[in-house]
């Protein structure tokens, strides 16, 4: 019976190890999965923006025309940089962590396995018990009990061997996997902030340019009905209404995936009805959105 308690208390540490697993890497998960949805309706409230900017620089003099023209260039360009961030994390961070429900499922089915064969185990040793106490003079039983005892004893400690190996492979691959994954999250996470500071920083000096004087002269000028001269730089009002004349828009525009045009006005950054990401728990071929 000593090596039965010995293989229980193996697989409980398994097992252990196992729903660990389930758990924390389904939170992990549906974490993760709504941090990349909140990055989107982010990317979403920032193209709105700029479409109002370019439609505010409409209405304005030559020098905010032209100063709001290249901010909002740049803000796109920080979105298309948002754009990259959200497909790799779905691609590179979700879908893999979604993809561990299947390989759960498997070493459960192992485990259960053992369980099984252990279990037939403990009742051929019972069956040897009761039978040397209640006729321990029948050699023939006691010896055929005992055969079967061997028997499920060679089987259930074969069956151990495999779970071994079979739990050790998937706490190594568990591992490295989500040494992985954290590692392009921080990477994927690195590269964005590190181009958008890039582009705000141009957008910095874009605002540090405007000069405030000569637009209001302008102002002025245009109350008094006196016509002041444009100077080399295009007077021409900006529009949002097509490609040719909405270039740093349309950029923005062209560089959004499906995920960016199937957003609706009606998913709310602060709503609690959000389509969850599925639990590992219970699933046999993974989570899928």
């Amino acid at each position: 019976m000593n090596i039965v308690l010995f293989r229980d208390c193996q697989v409980r540490v398994m097992e252990e190890t196992v729903t660990n697993a389930e758990k924390y890497f389904g939170q992990f998960c549906l974490l993760l999965a709504a941090y990349t949805r909140k990055t989107a309706r982010l990317r979403d409230k920032a193209d709105k923006l700029v479409k109002q900017l370019i439609d505010f620089a409409n209405t304005e003099n030559l020098e905010m025309r032209t100063t709001l023209r290249n901010f909002a260039e740049d803000l796109a360009k920080v979105q298309d940089y948002r754009q990259a961030e959200v497909e790799r994390l779905e691609f590179k961070v979700v879908n893999p962590l979604k993809l561990y429900g299947t390989q759960i499922k498997q070493t459960q089915a192992e485990i259960k396995k053992f369980k099984h064969v252990r279990n037939h185990e403990i009742k051929q040793l019972e069956k040897l018990e009761k039978l040397r106490q209640k006729s321990p003079s029948d050699r023939q039983m006691i010896s055929q009990a005992e055969t079967c005892v061997q028997r499920a004893s060679v089987d259930a400690g074969r069956t151990t061997h495999q779970l071994e190996e079979t739990v050790n492979a998937f706490q190594k691959q568990k591992l490295k996997d989500l040494q992985k994954i954290l590692s392009d999250f921080v990477t994927i996470e690195m590269v964005f902030h590190a181009k958008a500071v890039e582009v705000y920083s141009s957008a910095f000096q874009t605002l540090e340019r405007y000069d405030l004087e000569r637009d209001l002269e302008d102002f002025r000028a245009k109350m008094h009905g006196v016509h002041r001269p444009y100077g080399p730089r295009d007077a021409r009002p900006l529009t949002d209404t097509g490609p040719a004349a909405a270039a740093p828009w349309s950029l923005a525009q062209s560089a959004q995936s499906t995920m960016r045009s199937q957003r609706k006005e009606a998913e709310s950054e602060d709503s609690s009805a959000e389509d969850p990401v599925e639990d590992l728990r219970g699933q046999g071929q993974g989570l899928h959105h």
